[in-house]
């Protein structure tokens, strides 16, 4: 019964990653519309630093949410820590924890830069796009960010789930 509760669910996931792999599709497809338009309006060196940031964005919010997600990892392996773990083991996961905070640290330091060229980039295109191309742009860059969220999230409970099947399958004789 567990066994078929987690497989429904591990379906129900992948209908859903489906669903946001679609609206993926549909805000790249909006992406490059956009890109055509600011070639057509801008400046070369505009151009460019739309480019920039519009790629720089998908780098920076992956970067985020990898380090996010093997800190929680991290975290999760040191709660388990007990009387009995080798101590080695328990240093390397503390160096480890303190490594994976230092470089989530250092990758907000990174957004934080990447927001202030995105309203540097938005000026720009303020000065060349209509009020609706310019909401658009806004649109596709909060869409792209929170898809790429969405879909990290289902990667990571579909392999929870994943994980809990396997260990169900092992446990049965």
């Amino acid at each position: 019964e567990l066994m078929g509760r987690l497989r429904a669910n591990l379906q129900s996931l992948w209908q859903e990653r489906e669903q946001v792999l679609q609206e993926s599709r549909e805000c790249a497809q909006l992406g490059e519309g956009l890109e055509a338009t600011v070639r057509d309006l801008c400046k070369p060196n505009e151009v460019e630093r739309y480019l920039m940031f519009i790629g720089d964005l998908e780098k920076v919010v992956n970067l985020l949410l990898c380090l996010s997600s093997r800190l929680a990892r991290v975290q999760n392996a040191l709660s388990r820590v007990d009387g009995s773990t080798d101590p080695e083991e328990k240093h390397s996961l503390g160096e480890r924890l303190q490594l994976l905070s230092r470089q989530r640290e250092d990758a907000k330091d990174l957004k934080e830069h990447l927001e202030r060229r995105g309203r540097v980039v938005s000026a720009i295109l303020a000065r060349y796009l209509t009020e609706q191309q310019l909401h658009s742009y806004r649109h596709f860059v909060q869409a792209k960010t929170s898809l790429l969220i969405e879909q990290k999230d289902l990667e990571e409970q579909m392999k929870f789930l994943e994980e809990q099947i396997e260990t169900l399958e092992q446990s049965l004789p």
